[in-house]
């Protein structure tokens, strides 16, 4: 009896001690002093067993189609107008409008839009243009006498040019959509009336937004629960959003320009002390432009034209394909693990943003050198500024932070599209529409009161934008869509893309699943995401880098579809009703940085 009672004894301390051990947070259940549990955790990560044993996940194949974004309720909408016959175009605005619910610390219906699309049966790739423009009073006397400020403010209803998003996805959708508003809009508009959960990235922005959210009453009470961020994994709903989605599907396009919500966007101004008026809104339209493109080593990069970064994405290709031949640097050879690669590519950066920062703006109000500035002849005057010893001073500052988001889709008719959306900082002007529940955007921050500056206010103006969308073909066949939200990182980012997938040979996942850098033109301080700066920060020191580690948040977030055609399949059917699928196979990655993930059929 006494071994018995022992063995009693041992199990209860067992228990006991195994009480006290557990974590305090079990399963990640947040806590109100430790809101994000996961950041306590101490781990190594684990290893695939093929591949790169660092890759985070496999690329996502499908061929029927694909949608890959930042949030997975986003790309499963997308999915699901697939799947109900809908294609590429029609997926890529219900996935949209989903983050327009769910993701408004990057995004929303207050933001704006442009977008790269590869229509099938044109054979054709084309460009659209969604930026809204300036309020009519918007002219540097406003804001010098008026307001009586320096610059244009970051955040309230004065930093809100008109919202192009609403009328982006018309356009959209007219031009090569099979579906309506109605159809695109269902899921987002019933999910901010059921509510979606909390998710860890836009949980840590809306706790990061919290003050600038309680300096506007309509924003605390669509965002906040008594004044704070609710906590991680809360069911989260929109009531007055989903009306506003409702409306447009009743009304299209008008509801947001001419219609209620246009008249809850100038009450607000007119309350808040804003110049926006209903003309502003009525007379606006998107704008169907030419994407510009530059080939990097067999293969033809486009972009979206100014006002966006694009320029600055081939420029600096271009830079990196002639210089460094001429500078004895073999990129590939040198490959990302050495300190000379990252020296290299990050000079040439500081080149192709200070022409970007000298002379991008609305290319409706000045004249833009944009075939001079993505030309392989202009690129070759710059070889001499690259120094391989010492790392140079910028010749023009600038530059801007911002959140937006990046999706992409791809449909059985071998339609792809490139999608940019953006409220462009986190949570936009911070200003809400009552009692619609959107944010508008801070996009009018942007412009510059300079005199001397290209990107000088003015009436329906657009602002120099940061948001951009890629595309890569090959001998005329669309074979990549590709983008990388956050702000001025966006360029830069689009150039490591390139370089990882054409002269490493990364996958599309491998890609964005490999650390990056980003430098900051404004106050020129290179960052790199941790594991690169323990590996070649010191050796940039030394040619004279103010490097710093920085930690994923810092190079915002990719997602990219591959095409991988194959020979043997005739090509794919451009009958609607056809249930073929495309010949050869999607492949799609995702940002592990972000909630998000690619999905296909």
């Amino acid at each position: 009896m006494a071994r018995v009672a022992g063995s009693v004894a041992a199990v209860v301390t067992a228990v006991v001690v195994t009480g006290q051990a557990q974590s305090k947070y079990p399963f990640g259940t947040p806590t109100p002093e430790t809101p994000q549990p996961s950041s306590t955790v101490k781990a190594v990560t684990g290893s695939r067993a093929q591949g790169w044993p660092s890759q985070g996940r496999s690329e996502v194949l499908a061929r029927n189609g694909i949608v890959t974004t930042s949030d997975p309720l986003a790309a499963q909408a997308g999915l699901d107008i697939l799947k109900r016959g809908g294609n590429a175009i029609d997926a890529a605005v219900a996935a949209g409008a989903v983050l327009d619910v769910t993701s408004q610390n990057d995004t929303g219906i207050g933001g704006d839009l442009f977008v790269l699309v590869w229509s099938a049966k044109d054979k054709k790739l084309y460009a659209l243009n969604s930026g809204g423009w300036a309020p009519a009073a918007w002219t540097p006397g406003y804001f010098a006498s008026t307001l009586k400020v320096k610059s244009v403010p970051n955040s309230g209803v004065n930093s809100a040019s008109v919202p192009g998003a609403i009328s982006g996805y018309d356009a959209l959708l007219k031009r090569f959509g099979t579906m309506t508003f109605k159809e695109t809009f269902e899921t987002a508009a019933q999910l901010a009336d059921d509510g979606w959960g909390l998710a860890e990235r836009r949980h840590a922005d809306l706790r990061s937004a919290v003050s600038g959210l309680k300096n506007d009453p309509d924003s605390a009470a669509a965002f906040l629960e008594n004044g704070q961020a609710p906590p991680l994994y809360s069911v989260i709903r929109n009531p007055g959003l989903s009306k506003a989605l409702r409306l447009i599907q009743a009304q299209g396009r008008d509801a947001f320009y001419k219609g209620d919500i246009a008249k809850a966007i100038v009450a607000k101004m007119a309350k808040d002390g804003g110049a926006m008026t209903l003309d502003d809104l009525a007379t606006f339209q998107s704008e169907w432009v030419e994407p510009i493109s530059t080939n990097y080593h067999g293969y033809d990069v486009f972009e979206l034209p100014p006002p966006g970064q694009g320029l600055a994405v081939l420029e600096m290709l271009n830079i990196l394909e002639v210089c460094a031949p001429k500078l004895g640097v073999n990129l590939a050879e040198l490959g990302p693990m050495s300190p000379m690669y990252w020296h290299v590519v990050v000079e040439a950066k500081k080149l192709a943003y200070a022409d970007l920062h000298a002379k991008n703006a609305d290319p409706l109000f000045t004249s833009i050198p944009v075939k001079e500035l993505t030309s392989k002849a202009y690129a070759a005057t710059l070889c001499g500024r690259i120094d391989l010893k010492h790392a140079a001073k910028p010749a023009v500052r600038g530059g801007t932070d911002g959140g937006t988001i990046f999706l992409t889709t791809a449909d059985r008719w071998g339609n792809m599209v490139s999608f940019v959306h953006s409220v462009f900082s986190v949570y936009g002007s911070r200003a809400t529409v009552a009692p619609y529940g959107f944010v508008l955007h801070n996009r009018g921050s942007a412009f510059s009161l300079d005199p001397g500056s290209p990107n000088i206010v003015a009436p329906h103006k657009r602002p120099f934008h940061t948001i951009i969308a890629g595309f890569v073909m090959k001998d005329g066949q669309p074979r990549m869509t590709f983008g990388n939200m956050g702000g001025s990182v966006q360029p830069e980012t689009h150039v490591q893309h390139m370089l990882n997938l054409i002269d490493h040979g990364m996958n599309v996942q491998m890609t964005t699943d490999v650390a990056r850098f980003t430098h900051n033109q404004d106050r020129n301080v290179l960052s790199l995401e941790q594991n690169l700066f323990a590996l070649v920060g010191d050796a940039l020191k030394e040619k004279g880098h103010d490097v710093r580690a920085v930690d994923g948040g810092a190079v915002g977030g990719y997602q990219g579809i591959l095409f991988t055609p194959d020979p043997r399949l005739p090509a794919p059917s451009l009958d609607p009703k056809s249930t073929r699928p495309i010949n050869g196979v999607y492949r799609a990655g995702s940002d592990h940085r972000k909630d998000g993930e690619a999905v296909g059929w």
